[in-house]
């Protein structure tokens, strides 16, 4: 990353512009052609076209590095809420898993309090644990319920 941004900012500086076939280096105020500098030599319409064109060359680089960078940060976001919508849905996932889960164990529970209390197996004192442990248990149905 900082070796590309390095050699944007050589080449930002000293740029090649063609005209008539003969290129010319683009360095700050100077223009170069192969090596030997030409400023001074070149008419004002030449020295002008030249520079417009490497000014146009410059903020064409601009505008496609703040493009790039708008891209990342959207690529960034896309990934932020990818990551959100995976972490909900895996939340949901272990709500909906909880809810299975109490609701089998109340039904077994429920089950079995059912067949002791049809044999006559319960005292009154059974009686009123088991429907105390069923209630707590339907409590817990209903949050895991809620948070579905």
């Amino acid at each position: 990353m900082i070796l590309f941004f390095l050699a944007l900012g050589i080449t930002a500086n000293a740029q090649t512009v063609v005209k008539d076939g003969k290129a010319y280096e683009v360095k700050g105020k100077a223009i170069f052609h192969e090596g030997v500098d030409v400023t001074a030599d070149l008419l004002s319409d030449e020295k002008n076209y030249i520079f417009k064109t490497h000014k146009d060359f410059v903020k064409e680089t601009k505008k496609v590095e703040k493009e790039k960078k708008n891209l990342e940060k959207e690529a960034k976001k896309a990934e932020k809420e990818k990551k959100k919508a995976e972490k909900e849905l895996k939340r949901k996932k272990k709500a909906v898993d909880n809810l299975n889960k109490k609701t089998r164990k109340l039904d077994q529970n429920q089950d079995k309090y059912n067949k002791l209390k049809a044999r006559g197996d319960l005292s009154p004192n059974d009686d009123a644990k088991w429907i105390k442990k069923l209630n707590g248990l339907k409590n817990d149905v209903e949050k895991a319920r809620r948070k579905v």
